[in-house]
């Protein structure tokens, strides 16, 4: 295996009907997976393949006036949005324009060829293109979607790369307008891909390190473990890849205009907190603790969080069990103020 090759590709299903995506069998088996074709009909695909103007001139047509979100760095950058060599800043600039104007960056980069890249990233289509989504939409007809809407973005851009991260919610990526490529991780593999730092971060999230274009072996020499349990999904436009939370992915766009709508959705209840502030209160309270102590923590949080939840109250009587108990929306918000307390002191 060469230092670029993963040799596996990301499970394709073919012949899926829109109508007949199977939601059931993708969370539970908690898999990338490619949905050849299924949005191909859609009028956003279409007007892709006519053109990248024809695209664009679409995409005008809901737009509202709300100023986007632009990130624009230098042709030697080569489309990868990333930290400065000395990692003391970013190799890229970032301010809201108008629609037009960003349009007019892609289009000049397309005619002059300079190289220069222009992306705007997750973009909510209900509040900056209403309507757009009335003609381009996944038929999401599965009892999870009843109580976790998900949230519907458009990203867009020229030739993009977005450094391997991982995001909180799961994921249906629609590929509209180019070709991207995901190269993706199981969430077991952080160690090898040796994350950045936790902020800043180039857009929200901690990144890879590591250069997917020419993996520097030497320097990274666990990235040959993530290669080898990664996989490659090659999209092309009407293709929807689904992939789990936590997973890991590079994202690389390929084209004059390229553009993207994807859906996030969690199926956690909204009163449940985000782990990541658990993460870093875990920093602040766990992690130089003494190796012994730190082992006994961990057992203490393989009994009450990680095991079984009904297990450490199931010998408790109900009125006894307090946080012990299942955990609805009154109990966290006096969760939630005990440790805004205890975090005040």
């Amino acid at each position: 295996m060469s230092a670029l090759d993963i040799p596996r590709k990301t499970k394709v299903m073919e012949g899926v009907a829109p109508d007949a995506i199977p939601y059931a069998q993708l969370m539970r088996d908690q898999e990338p997976v490619i949905l050849k074709d299924v949005a191909r009909d859609w009028p956003l695909v279409q007007h892709g393949l006519k053109s990248p103007d024809a695209a664009m001139d679409y995409i005008a047509r809901f737009y509202q006036g709300r100023p986007i979100v632009e990130y624009r760095c230098a042709p030697g950058e080569g489309g990868r949005y990333f930290y400065t060599d000395a990692v003391d800043g970013f190799n890229f600039e970032r301010g809201r324009v108008p629609l037009d104007e960003f349009f007019t960056h892609i289009r000049e980069a397309m005619a002059k060829r300079t190289g220069a890249s222009a992306y705007v990233g997750s973009t909510d289509l209900g509040i900056f293109f209403p309507g757009l989504r009335d003609e381009n939409d996944l038929v999401l007809n599965d009892a999870m979607f009843d109580s976790h809407a998900p949230l519907v973005s458009i990203w867009m851009g020229n030739h993009t790369i977005a450094s391997a991260h991982y995001d909180m919610s799961h994921n249906l990526a629609c590929c509209m307008v180019g070709k991207r490529t995901f190269t993706l991780f199981p969430p077991d593999q952080v160690a090898n891909l040796y994350p950045g730092p936790l902020e800043p971060t180039p857009g929200g999230q901690v990144v890879s390190m590591v250069d997917f274009r020419e993996p520097d072996l030497d320097r990274y020499p666990r990235f040959r473990q993530a290669m080898a349990a990664g996989q490659v999904a090659e999209l092309e436009p009407g293709d929807v890849l689904f992939y789990p939370a936590l997973w890991w992915h590079n994202v690389e766009g390929f084209g004059d205009f390229t553009a993207m709508i994807n859906y996030w959705w969690n199926t956690s209840p909204s009163f449940v907190d985000t782990p990541q502030n658990t993460l870093l209160h875990a920093m602040l309270s766990l992690r130089d603790r003494p190796d012994p102590e730190k082992q006994a923590w961990k057992a203490l949080f393989d009994y009450y969080i990680f095991g079984p939840s009904d297990r450490p109250a199931e010998h408790l009587p109900e009125a006894a069990q307090g946080n012990l108990a299942p955990m609805d929306e009154v109990r966290a918000r006096r969760l939630r103020a005990m440790l805004l307390n205890k975090l005040n002191r």
